[in-house]
């Protein structure tokens, strides 16, 4: 395979960053994981699926990237712990964490299994906490950093049959703007991406009749992540929602 040119330092200004990326292995964390190691960032492509993960870290480092995959269940306090620590260990630092990792349970209320209820919550609203409060003190302690929550726009509509999605999605919103209010004294940026439908196993596993024709490509909203940590470091944007051209949901 043909490695892309590399690119001199001063064309990079995300070199040597160290980004997190939960649920990196698949659907926009790996279209983020990818954009991220051609800007030059060393990524930890985090992930419940090592064999996934360690397949799109191949990828990447036959294109000259920097990138390593640890396995990760985001809905545990301490495999979230344990994972800020192998990434100190191994590049010395963290400057970005993406909580990308999330699921859902299509099912009505009175369908809805509580632990169906309880293994959601935990992935899309106790995992993104697990993982912020693992790494921010060392972000705090290296005088900055940047946490993108991955929402979506569920936390700002309703459907049925999606109330657990919603519920964990509006929280995560809260949680993240929270986030946002306490880091700024510590220069530690916090942004909300809130992304329209992509098209990604998320949905089209879910959905096989869906118009894919109303759902970008993952990688448009990756690169917004990407220019979202391109901003002068006294600017923060707190939350951004990027949609599909042709999403009909929106005006």
């Amino acid at each position: 395979m043909q490695t892309l040119p590399q690119k001199a330092a001063s064309d990079q200004p995300l070199a040597n960053k160290v980004v997190i990326v939960t649920g990196g292995a698949r659907g926009l964390g790996e279209a983020t994981c990818k954009c991220l190691a051609e800007a030059g960032l060393k990524v930890v492509v985090a992930d419940v699926q090592p064999t996934l993960a360690e397949q799109l870290v191949a990828k990447i480092q036959e294109q000259a990237g920097d990138a390593i995959a640890l396995p990760l269940d985001v809905s545990d306090p301490d495999q979230s712990k344990k994972l800020i620590d192998q990434v100190l260990d191994h590049y010395g630092k963290i400057d970005v964490l993406i909580n990308n990792a999330g699921i859902d349970v299509t099912l009505s209320v009175e369908e809805l299994d509580v632990r169906d209820w309880q293994r959601v919550m935990g992935v899309n609203l106790n995992g993104p906490f697990y993982m912020s409060k693992a790494v921010f003190s060392h972000l705090r302690e290296q005088g900055g950093g940047h946490i993108i929550n991955i929402v979506s726009t569920a936390a700002k509509r309703a459907w049925a049959n999606a109330s657990v999605y919603h519920a964990s999605k509006w929280g995560l919103l809260g949680f993240s703007q929270a986030l946002h209010v306490e880091g700024r004294p510590h220069n530690i940026k916090v942004t909300s991406v809130i992304a329209g439908g992509m098209r990604t196993p998320f949905l089209l596993e879910r959905f096989p009749d869906i118009d894919v024709n109303t759902l970008q490509d993952p990688m448009n909203v990756a690169e917004t992540i990407k220019y979202l940590l391109m901003q002068p470091k006294d600017t923060v944007i707190s939350e951004i929602m990027v949609l599909p051209m042709k999403e009909t949901s929106w005006p």
